[in-house]
């Protein structure tokens, strides 16, 4: 397999790993959002433990997939994230689309598709 198919194979491996990050995300928003007897219920409950656990696997894969993507790819990548949560948080936590969230998440979709097409067209 060549470097550039492990790449794009590695990229993907790394949006997914954003996703699970996303998601943990969510799940804290829920648990933060109830009210608990005490404070040790607060901080540990299956949503809590699950969600944690999720982020430590996602940490996991981006660290792996860093062997593959450049570095400097990384940060775009992780910027989809914002989207991931805007997103779930509509659908899980109704939370409304404003205005603003619509254009930040077009720019930042441009931004990520700009950067993605630089790899492909040479520029200068």
């Amino acid at each position: 397999m060549s470097n550039e198919q492990l790449t794009l194979i590695f990229s993907g491996v790394f949006l997914v790993s954003v996703f699970i990050s996303s998601v943990s995300q969510i799940l804290l928003k829920k648990s933060a959002d109830r009210v608990y007897d005490s404070k040790i219920k607060e901080y540990l409950n299956p949503l809590v433990i699950v969600a944690y656990g999720m982020f430590f696997c996602s940490m996991l894969i981006t660290m792996y997939c860093y062997r593959f993507v450049d570095v400097s790819a990384g940060p775009i990548l992780e910027s989809a994230g914002y989207i991931f949560v805007a997103v779930l948080g509509f659908i899980f936590l109704k939370e409304r689309f404003t205005t603003k969230k619509i254009i930040g998440m077009i720019v930042l979709m441009c931004g990520i598709a700009l950067f993605s097409l630089g790899k492909f067209i040479p520029i200068g």
